[in-house]
């Protein structure tokens, strides 16, 4: 991994399980409006598990292989099961976007294990569940579409797959037969395709995880954009033949990987390409984590931290800095500020649901325009306790605006915000002193004399440890990093996670 810096400029240079360490929801189950897309004829909504999910299964794929008439709105979720779909309210929420065609798949997460997770059901259960979701979808005069899960890639010594969600297939076959309900059996299909093509070549539609020591091995339950494109396509070609009338929206010929998916699959295969650090002074190179962060990528990743002390989303643009990481061409823009706009400084300030969400849009635009992916992360968190307790000190409406910012705009959210406060809410104002900084520039100028804990930036301790919380989140949701990222050492604690589309298997 290459790290580049740039010298000092002229100042200086959910869900929430304690246990599991999860924080925050995943950024693409936002507030989706019941209002169609503008000159769309019909809404398809897809309701599922991580499998049907834009970022690691075949949702992506599937609705770009539909014509501009659809509304194709994803409300699969990571991790969910025909039982906490509905707990979480998101069954609710999907039948009040009042699609025309829902497109149901689970069976992944709702499979019993030796764990006896919360989320799983028996098979009975599951049948119950699933014939209580097509009555519902139907009373508000929806039409649904049963979809077989997605088969695992479980592949054998006899070099075929041997699926372990055959039972679930054929429960909703049943539902799907004896309640008249269309149906698409992606489960054998999938086997078929998988099955004809072989390991080596089904290894390569997934994306990767890490191992418990830190190994990146194969994932063989998620998909990367070309899985996806494969998979999606299959089920929009099956759609047009299990309900004729969605036949005309179907496109005539598979559609190809875009910029965005070309990049990605570049990135999965490990060749050359830019990561941009883009923040103030807690991502920067003397005080946050970006030199952190960026330690942990492999020698073929470049990363600029071209984060910069004391700016703001104002700031950073009126000095060029903005410009400055334009102009690197990077693939990859990491953009997180907040602490200084929150500043009462004229030339620094934005209020969270004004200027700077409307700086944020404008950041998002323009790494698009180049060809960049942008991934906003919220702020980090100040270290002040207050009767044993943590201070948010307002940075949570900044962190809030980032996370509607990042839903609108359909980018990967890095709630680090709520990461760090997570971890942090478990020391104490001792414990979480031993990541100060000592005679930072930006604490000087704000304490002057005067001698106080720097508790807003980080030392070596404290890069390495939030730079690795970047890290260890951005790859669950911007999967195809995943492999750019070297796993933890052995005997190593892992950081707290964020849920992701790819929770859940």
């Amino acid at each position: 991994m290459t790290m580049r810096f740039v010298a000092k400029n002229v100042g200086a240079l959910l869900l929430c399980a304690a246990a599991a360490g999860a924080v925050a929801e995943d950024a693409y189950v936002g507030d989706h409006p019941a209002q169609r897309r503008a000159g769309t004829t019909v809404r398809i909504d897809l309701i599922g598990d991580s499998t049907q999910t834009d970022n690691a299964g075949y949702g992506r794929g599937f609705c770009a292989n539909l014509s501009e008439k659809v509304d194709c709105l994803n409300m699969a979720k990571g991790g969910a099961s025909t039982k906490t779909y509905r707990e979480m309210g998101l069954w609710d929420r999907a039948l009040s976007t009042r699609p025309d065609y829902m497109l149901i798949q689970f069976g992944h997460n709702d499979m019993e294990s030796a764990e006896h997770l919360a989320r799983q059901v028996t098979m009975a259960e599951y049948e119950a569940n699933l014939r209580r979701m097509v009555e519902e979808a139907r009373a508000q005069g929806i039409k649904p579409v049963l979809v077989t899960p997605l088969t695992r890639r479980y592949f054998e010594k006899d070099g075929k797959i041997h699926s372990d969600l055959l039972a679930h297939a054929a429960t909703m076959k049943k539902v799907a037969s004896e309640m008249k309900v269309p149906l698409i059996d992606l489960q054998t299909e999938s086997i078929a395709y998988l099955d004809k093509i072989g390991e080596q070549e089904g290894n390569k539609l997934g994306i990767t995880k890490k191992d418990k020591d830190g190994n990146t091995v194969p994932d063989k339950t998620h998909l990367d954009w070309q899985g996806s494109y494969i998979f999606g396509r299959m089920v929009a070609a099956d759609l047009g033949k299990a309900v004729p009338a969605l036949k005309k929206y179907v496109l005539p010929k598979a559609a190809e990987l875009p910029p965005q998916g070309k990049l990605a699959m570049d990135v999965i295969e490990g060749k050359p390409f830019k990561i941009v650090l883009t923040g103030d002074s807690t991502t920067a190179l003397e005080g946050g984590w970006g030199p952190g962060f960026c330690a942990t990528l492999t020698p073929n990743v470049t990363c600029v931290d071209l984060a910069q002390n004391g700016r703001s989303t104002v700031s950073f643009i009126d000095e060029g800095w903005w410009k400055k990481s334009i102009d690197e061409k990077g693939q990859y823009y990491f953009i997180q500020f907040g602490h200084n706009d929150q500043k009462p400084d004229p030339k620094r300030h934005a209020d969270a649901d004004g200027l700077y969400a409307d700086n944020l849009r404008r950041f998002i635009k323009e790494v698009r325009a180049i060809g960049g992916i942008p991934i906003l992360v919220s702020p980090l968190s100040r270290r002040n306790y207050k009767d044993g307790k943590l201070v948010k000190d307002g940075l949570e409406d900044y962190a809030a605006s980032v996370r509607k910012v990042a839903a609108e705009e359909k980018v990967t959210f890095l709630d680090l915000f709520s990461l760090s406060q997570h971890y942090l809410s478990m020391k104490t104002q001792a414990e979480a002193d031993a990541y100060n900084a000592t005679t930072h520039p930006d604490a000087r100028a704000e304490n002057g004399t005067e001698v106080k804990p720097d508790r807003t930036h980080l030392n070596d301790k404290g890069k390495a440890l939030f730079g690795r919380m970047v890290a260890d989140n951005v790859i669950r949701t911007q999967v195809e990093l995943g492999p750019n990222v070297k796993g933890l050492p052995e005997g190593a604690t892992p950081v707290l996670q964020q849920a992701a589309p790819t929770d859940g298997h």
